[in-house]
């Protein structure tokens, strides 16, 4: 008996082991004593107790009223907002008009900053056009089908429900849920304004006795004891078989203690369903005051209880003390601070955990720096070898058109006279110049397109105007944006090559480069032979393939691997073609993210 007693004892702290020690020693007398005094005061506490809890309860109604009378004012003012309804009932074209609109209304993230009673603000509407976004949010079949939504559009009063906010990860929230009618428009809407769950334990969190706020299903929405939020009042043990509490005062056993349970009711003003305040206590903890009434006579024995408790409380603190610091410094280890020393001395237990301590961070810091060097070493390797792959395939240029164009600079210069050819090598030395510039990294569009215009003008003269021509539609806003070189070149020569190679005559080109911050777009259009949709397949999976493949285009395959390394997966190249009707690329790039 003795050694099982002995092994309970061993899971028990040091400071709850000193205070059992005291209570065998100096309370068990006392009680005795006292039980017979505790008696004559017991009605009397557990009177005046029930009384305290009234006011409390009447005191967190009251604040309670208070809370939520400040969404309902607002929810009155959004009813009447013409703006709010402007936004609502408008049909957008496009998603940057539902962005200007969105963003022009500001009404309530105002809210949300003036008020902390109020969590968040949403509204629900039917209007197809609007985008869902943190505070507009367009009517589905779950919402339209759920409870408290049919509630609301029925009676058109506020109701008060526990629900979800898909905004804040679908925690739940008490909230209120009125309907919006918009007379002008013929449509409604519902607005949902959170309650700060913050705001609402703060009300019942300060109580010395249980306390509890449920809405008219039952579900606790603010507690002293936070995981009791969500629940239903139902599932705990003492109200398992009672349905209906009502407005009164009850006592049952709560936790297998005798209690009294206090329950108020609050209906806020326009609203369709009401709140309540529950409030429990134990009744032996409220007859404990009356024994400590009774020790005001054990005049000896208090001085005696004194002493012990200053003794105790300086043993403990001594030792609670020096743990309580190892607590904190662990602490902070666990919050990622590892430049924590403890300085806790002595050959006991607790000065050999603090110099285990000492070790296991010192170790941990080590390990640390270990890990980011060997991260670093591997990022930069990883940088330079993006660099190398990027230079390697920026320098893959077919050189079969220079040499096309040189031997139809040549013959041509042998059958004409020279004026023409100088202009030809001009172009075409402005070309090779630009091209020797592939490492030196970005230029501007402006000097991509002098290089596109060199190569056309070679191009035409080697082919003949009939057969050739091209036009440029560039807005002056890109011609100052910097690009990869080398960019769109090879898909121009990709258009010649490939898509005018069967067109004998009226050959056309046509460069399209649009601006609009911070999207760059590109589109490059012939009216060539075009592409069946397998041929469009073959090519389309030939530019993706991560390795280069014999037979592949590679002009147009390093083009798209270039875009995809350096702007994301988004930004490569799109074709689209038909048969006879020729080939469109285009790629967009958001220059903000390269």
């Amino acid at each position: 008996m003795l050694s099982k007693f002995l092994s309970r004892l061993d899971n028990v702290r040091i400071k709850q082991k000193i205070f059992i020690s005291f209570i065998v020693v100096a309370f068990v007398p006392i009680i005795i004593v006292g039980v017979y005094l505790t008696s004559q005061f017991r009605q009397h506490v557990l009177d005046q107790a029930t009384e305290q809890s009234n006011k409390n309860v009447e005191r967190i109604k009251l604040q309670l009223e208070s809370t939520i009378q400040r969404p309902i004012d607002i929810s009155g003012i959004l009813m009447s907002d013409a703006n709010l309804s402007n936004v609502i009932n408008t049909q957008y074209e496009n998603s940057y008009e539902v962005f200007k609109a969105v963003q022009g209304y500001n009404d309530f993230r105002e809210y949300l900053k003036l008020y902390n009673e109020i969590e968040n603000i949403k509204f629900y509407t039917s209007n197809n056009t609007l985008l869902d976004n943190w505070e507009f949010i367009r009517l589905t079949d779950q919402i339209s089908e759920s409870s408290w939504y049919n509630y609301t559009t029925h009676s058109g009063h506020i109701y008060w429900g526990f629900i979800t906010d898909e905004t804040k990860k679908h925690q739940a929230y008490l909230s209120l849920i009125r309907k919006v009618e918009f007379p002008l428009y013929r449509t409604n809407g519902v607005l949902v304004m959170t309650i700060s769950p913050e705001v609402l334990n703060n009300i019942v969190r300060q109580e010395t006795f249980d306390t509890f706020i449920i809405d008219s299903s039952d579900t606790i929405v603010a507690a002293k004891d936070n995981w009791l939020v969500g629940q239903k009042i139902s599932a705990l043990d003492f109200a398992s078989e009672r349905i209906n509490w009502g407005v009164g005062q009850y006592e049952m056993r709560v936790d297998g203690q005798p209690s009294k349970i206090i329950v108020e009711e609050l209906l806020p003003q326009y609203s369709q369903n009401s709140l309540r305040i529950m409030s429990i206590f134990k009744i032996d903890s409220i007859v404990s005051g009356a024994n400590r009434i009774s020790h005001q006579g054990l005049t000896v024995m208090l001085i005696s209880i004194v002493i012990s408790m200053i003794l105790i409380y300086a043993t403990s603190s001594l030792l609670s003390k020096r743990i309580m610091a190892l607590n904190r410094h662990m602490n902070k280890v666990g919050t990622g601070d590892l430049s924590v020393n403890s300085d806790i001395s002595g050959n006991d237990e607790i000065g050999l955990l603090s110099r285990q301590f000492n070790n296991m961070v010192s170790n941990i810091r080590m390990l640390m720096d270990r890990v980011r060097d060997s991260e670093n070493q591997k990022s930069q390797l990883e940088l330079r070898q993006r660099e190398i792959k990027l230079k390697m395939m920026a320098s893959q240029i077919n050189p079969h058109f220079l040499f096309n164009a040189l031997e139809s600079i040549r013959m041509n210069a042998h059958m004409k006279g020279e004026k023409e050819l100088a202009s030809i090598v001009r172009m075409l030395g402005r070309m090779i110049r630009k091209n020797l510039e592939v490492g030196m990294g970005s230029i501007s569009m402006e000097d991509e397109l002098e290089v596109i215009r060199c190569y056309l003008e070679i191009q035409k003269f080697r082919f003949g105007s009939e057969r050739l021509a091209f036009t440029f539609d560039v807005a002056e806003s890109a011609l100052e944006q910097k690009i990869p070189p080398l960019l769109i070149q090879p898909i121009v020569e990709n258009a010649v090559v490939h898509g005018l190679d069967q067109v004998v005559v009226d050959g056309n080109i046509n460069i399209s480069i649009q601006y609009n911050a911070p999207l760059l777009r590109v589109v490059i259009t012939d009216n060539g032979q075009g592409m069946n949709i397998d041929r469009l397949q073959q090519v389309m999976r030939a530019i993706s393939e991560p390795e280069e493949e014999s037979g592949s285009r590679i002009g147009l395959r390093n083009v798209h691997q270039r875009l995809v390394m350096t702007y994301g997966v988004g930004a490569g190249l799109h074709i689209d073609s038909k048969p006879d009707e020729g080939t469109s690329v285009s790629f967009a790039i958001n220059m903000e993210e390269n």
